[in-house]
């Protein structure tokens, strides 16, 4: 999966910019605050994931403008593509010509990681952001996920808001049974396509971070539910969803939300069996993220047979030589963008592109 030509307009800093970027390594370089940071973000919309770095549309579009326009000449699936994304108020697709109903259709088309600062969050913050990460990864490769998210999120919400109304219309107790199945049959999926990634993904992130490391520490990540539930199969997940939900209404009533479920649940990371969030120092953390995303690219190349384009930014500060070493030989067969203040940092790279940023304006040097 290579990236072949890609039309900026209007997004963010950038009023208008076109790369052709060649199938390896591409260094995109320049000084902070010139777009490098947002033509990384232009491509990642592509996968028809929401941005890695703001939650409003709106704030992706440039002050000059009512909408962004991004295009993007791609090769996968054994043939060339176009891909057009619009972003106004909402968002519109083009895939070779014919309008997406929505981002999910998709999916799934261009594949990519990204791996930014913001990224650290993975192993420094709270459950969410781990678990939007395995929701993310798991979109990708599956679609059909991102829609069973989308349903039981809004289960759960029905149920918290039955929760609160029950406090003065006690009639409606009997509903609770109704979104409670909801909520069960959605969170099995859920609970099973997580299960199945981690334990993917736990293969791939053992040995990169090993060799990050160069074998002086041990990675280990596991799924970490609040709440048990167990069973080999959906039906069984389903079941016990459905008894921790009945066990829980008693003080889910009292608190007015939904105290069990895939929702509260975390990905816990460890190095050397201690907490990486609590324990690890800077260096470790970052490795531990970095791990994290280029595992995830090769669940996906494992799973599509396609190798993902890799976007990263700003991957090699605070990384000692032998770490980035390590990352340029990992991802030499792939095609990368990877964004620097200084292209000296990526100084033992014997090929590629060098791309310089400067006002918005991305230049071949």
């Amino acid at each position: 999966m290579n990236v072949k030509h890609l039309e900026v307009k209007n997004f963010r800093n950038i009023e208008r910019t076109t790369i052709d970027p060649c199938d390896g390594v591409n260094i995109i370089y320049g000084e902070n605050a010139q777009g490098k940071t947002n033509l990384l973000e232009s491509i990642w919309l592509f996968t028809g994931c929401r941005s890695f770095r703001s939650s409003k549309d709106s704030e992706l579009i440039n002050f000059n403008s009512k909408t962004a326009n991004l295009s993007m000449d791609f090769f996968a699936r054994d043939r060339d593509q176009n891909a057009y994304l619009e972003i106004g108020e909402g968002r519109k697709f083009i895939l070779n010509g014919v309008k997406m109903k929505s981002s999910n259709q998709i999916m799934g088309e261009f594949l990519a990681v990204i791996f930014s600062p913001v990224h650290l969050s993975l192993v420094k913050e709270g459950p969410y952001e781990r678990r939007r990460f395995l929701d993310i990864a798991i979109s990708q490769l599956k679609p059909k996920y991102a829609v069973t998210l989308s349903q039981y999120n809004k289960a759960v919400a029905q149920r918290n808001v039955l929760l609160k109304d029950i406090q003065l219309h006690s009639e409606l107790y009997d509903t609770l049974d109704i979104w409670e199945d909801r909520i069960a049959f959605f969170a099995s999926e859920i609970i099973r396509q997580r299960l199945g990634y981690i334990n993917k993904l736990s293969f791939y992130t053992d040995e990169i971070y090993s060799g990050l490391s160069s074998g002086k520490e041990k990675l280990d990540i596991s799924y970490n539910q609040q709440t048990l539930v167990v069973g080999d199969s959906k039906q069984e997940l389903y079941e016990n969803m459905k008894n921790q939900l009945y066990q829980s209404r008693k003080n889910d009533l009292i608190t007015g939300f939904t105290s069990v479920g895939p929702h509260r649940d975390d990905l816990s990371i460890k190095i050397d069996r201690l907490p990486a969030r609590t324990y690890g120092s800077q260096g470790q953390q970052r490795s531990a993220a970095l791990s994290l995303k280029l595992g995830e690219a090769a669940v996906i190349k494992n799973f599509c047979d396609v190798q993902p384009v890799a976007l990263l930014d700003d991957v090699m500060s605070e990384l000692d030589t032998g770490r980035q070493n390590y990352i340029l030989n990992h991802i030499r067969d792939w095609q990368v963008f990877i964004t620097c203040c200084d292209p000296t940092a990526v100084k033992n790279l014997k090929y590629g592109l060098k791309l310089e940023m400067k006002d918005g304006i991305c230049k071949k040097r």
